[in-house]
Formats: structure tokens, sequence, C-alpha cells
């Protein structure tokens, strides 16, 4: 009897085919072995699979730029280039879900260029629209989205959200789904009120400035965080899991009220002459605001109060323009949920019609300018002016038209009510009844002419 001797021990890997050393040893099976390199990307290849069906549960196509800013261009009015900005990063951000979760082969890992991600930074006056654009996004995209409001957060040990909550509601939205949600988009609201105050003494602990931004600092960047699926953390509650954030786009915004002093003073050093020799200063010579914001540089937010740490994981800066009368007047008409919209919906279950005038468009967009308050300002204005008659409406008996033009603006008198006739709405009763009554009497008449 013959026997044949089956030796464990394999001079090459099956996959990549390197050679066995001392320094690349071999894990060995029954037909093969492989090498901790390919074991590796094995790993890769099965999470991929798992990407993948990710990526069938998207709703739709990957939609193209210029779809996302057409379904921005909707809701909201301008601002144009931080549009581009943002269908083009949510874009990529699809992209780079399709690409990393096909199912690649391993010579394919080998040579694989790994994509980054390039984090929004969103720069405007308060009222621009940028909470609006982020949580129309949240309707547009297929992937987990989550708004997260940066003044809530505290360093972590002290009273208030750490920063790993917002990848627990992340969890959330994904329902529990760990692979969708590390292809999900957080957006920081009221990121410039993490800035440290100038006037702090430097040997104070800044727990909801400079270190929440300390904190958000792995998240951003990209980290391995383990979260609590039901938000126990400290109460050890709820089961732990590990959530990569390395694919989470992150999209910033904040007013910075402010920025474009540290603007105006790098673009134009202090005059430094005094005497007769020095140039005369004008006073009421006032900075064009959104000029300023499209000059911002890094350092211009290292001089506001953000750390240099933080500004550079956010590479790509989107100013927003400021809203002009122009653009309120567009704002208050022109969108899908357009204000002036939103007040006719409302006296319509009352069926009554809401009209403005030209000229009380014109003039609610001055007092917003006024009350510098943006786009939000447009809504107290309409709330002030709308509230008497939204309160005497309902209990007025027919009423048509609520008429609006500039004095009611300005509080000189009160939002006219057009009332309908009585004896006019009995006429018109009466005539819309009298065809019917006229068909019956002409049956009645062929009734009786039969029986005869």
């Amino acid at each position: 009897m013959n026997a044949t001797t089956h030796t464990s021990v394999h001079s090459h890997c099956s996959f990549c085919g390197i050679e066995q050393t001392p320094a690349t040893p071999m894990i060995a099976g029954a037909e093969g072995a492989i090498c901790e390199a390919c074991v590796k990307l094995a790993d890769q290849v099965v999470s991929n699979w798992g990407r993948k069906r990710v990526l069938t549960e998207l709703h739709g196509p990957i939609p193209k730029p210029s779809k996302i800013k057409e379904i921005l261009d909707t809701y909201v009015v301008g601002q144009h280039l931080a549009k581009e900005i943002l269908s083009v990063a949510v874009y990529n951000h699809y992209k780079r879900l399709k690409h990393e979760s096909g199912d690649q082969g391993f010579n394919h890992l080998h040579h694989e260029v790994e994509l980054g991600k390039s984090n929004i930074l969103l720069i405007g006056p308060t009222g621009t629209g940028k909470t609006l654009m982020a949580s129309t996004l949240a309707k547009t995209v297929g992937v987990p989205f989550v708004v997260a409001d940066a003044t809530t957060l505290t360093q972590a040990g002290y009273v208030g959200d750490d920063v790993e909550n917002i990848l627990v509601r992340l969890l959330e939205v994904a329902d529990g789904n760990v692979g969708r949600a590390e292809w999900g988009i957080v957006y920081l609201d009221e990121v410039d009120k993490l800035a440290r105050s100038p006037e702090m003494a430097t040997n104070t602990r800044d727990i909801s400035g400079e270190g929440v931004q300390q904190a958000l600092l792995r998240l951003v960047e990209g980290a391995v965080v383990k979260v609590s699926q039901k938000g126990k953390k400290r109460d050890g509650g709820g089961d732990e899991v590990a959530l990569d954030t390395r694919n989470i786009l992150f999209i910033a915004g904040g007013a910075f009220p402010g920025l474009e002093k540290h603007v105006s003073k790098r673009l134009k050093p202090s005059r430094s002459g005094i005497g007769f020799h020095a140039e005369p200063v004008d006073s009421d010579e006032k900075p064009d605001l959104e000029a300023l914001l499209n000059e911002t540089q890094p350092g211009d937010l290292r001089h506001f109060g953000l750390i240099p740490e933080f500004i550079g994981r956010f590479p790509v800066l989107a100013p927003l323009e400021p809203l002009n009368e122009e653009a309120l007047i567009s704002i208050l008409t022109e969108p899908k949920n357009a204000l002036t919209r939103q007040y006719q919906k409302l006296f319509s279950y009352e069926n009554v019609e809401l009209e403005f005038t030209e000229a009380a468009l014109k003039r609610i967009a001055q007092k917003a300018i006024e009350r510098e308050t943006g786009a939000r300002g447009l809504r107290s204005i309409l709330e002030h002016v709308l509230r008497k008659p939204m309160f005497d409406v309902p209990s007025i008996d027919g009423v048509q038209i609520c008429r609006v033009d500039e004095e009611m603006i300005d509080g000189l008198r009160d939002v006219e009510v057009v009332v309908r006739d009585p004896a006019l709405s009995a006429a018109e009763e009466g005539e819309s009844r009298q065809p019917e009554d006229s068909e019956f009497a002409e049956t009645d008449k062929k009734r009786a002419n039969s029986s005869h």
C-alpha cells in the first residue's frame, strides 16, 4: 500500500502569489494558503458586499449635480455658488458610495485609489438659507441625513450633548443599520458659536467652544467611534457598535458675524501715517459684505476664533451672498413653499382669498432688511400684519377677500376685509337653483300630459 503524505505548508499565497518568508507567514488551508495582506483585503471585500446592499436600497438612480441644484432652486432663492458646491459634494458622495460598494476583486483592490471626502463650510449672514438648503438636501438624498446644532454640544464629561450623540442620531435615522450610517451626511449648524472669544482668559477651559472643536476633529477627519444604539452610554443601556466616520460627509454652516472685519483688515492694512501726511479716512464708506465673504481665507477664520486643525478639516469654503430687496421679494412669492403661498393656503381653509399688492411685498422686504434678520424676518412681519385678520375672519360670515397694501404693512390702517353682500349671495344661490327648478317643472308638465 502506497501512502501519500499531505503537507500543510505552502510556498506561496493562493490569492496574490507572494512567496512565503519568515517575514511573510501564511495561513494554510486544505487546498491553499493566504497571506496577511490578502486577509485584510478579503475583509474589505466582505464589507463592500454589505455596502453594495446599502446602495441597492437607495431610491432611484444617482442624481446628477444639475438635478440636485434644480431641486434646491425650487425651495431656495439665489445662492447659486453655494448650491453648486453642495450639489457637487453630494454627487461625489454618491459616486464614492457606488465606487467603493462595487464587487471588486483582489487584483483591483491591490491597486485601488482611496477616495477622500471634502467637507464643506458654509459662510453667510443669518437668514440667507443655510439651514433651509440642508433640510432640503435631507429630502433629496437617499442616504441618512441629520442636522446637529453645535450650540448644544459640550466637551466630554460635562452637562450637555457629547459629539458622539451626533453619530447616535445618524444611526437612529439609518434604522440601526451601521453600513448605511457610515455613508450618511451630517450638517453642523451654528459652528461659528464654537469660536473662542478673544476676551476669554487663556487659562479658562472653554467646554462649549474650543473644547467642542477639539472633540469634533476625530469625527470629521475619520475614526472608529463606539456609540450606543439607544443613546444610553453613561447608563450602560443599549448595545455599543463601532461606527467608522471616514466616509461620513460633514457640512458645517454659520453666520460668522464680524468675519468681514478680519477680511477687510487683511485686504486693507491699517494706515500708519499721522499728521498732515496721513491719508483721510472716509468713515461713510461701507465695505461690500458679499465681496468680503468671497475673499475669506482660512487665516480669517483663525482670527475669528476657530482652531487651525478644525479649519483644515473643511477644505471647501462656500460663501452665501446677503439677500437684497429683490431676492427677499422672490423668497416671498417664488419658492414652492413661499411665505405668501403658505398664508394664502391658511386663509383658503376659511374660503377666503388673501391678496398682496406689489407695494406691500416691497415694503415687507424693506422692513426685513432694516431688521437685519434676512429671510427669517419675513415671517415675523407677516405674522404681525395678519394677526388681527386671522383672529377676526373665522368669526365673520361671508368673507371673500383679505387685501394687504403698503399702508397696512406700516400699521397705518387695518387689513381690508371684503365681505360678500347677503342679498347678492341669495340672488346667486337662486340663479344656481333656477335650472334645477325649471327642470323639475318641465318633468311635472310631461307627467301631467301623459296622465291625460
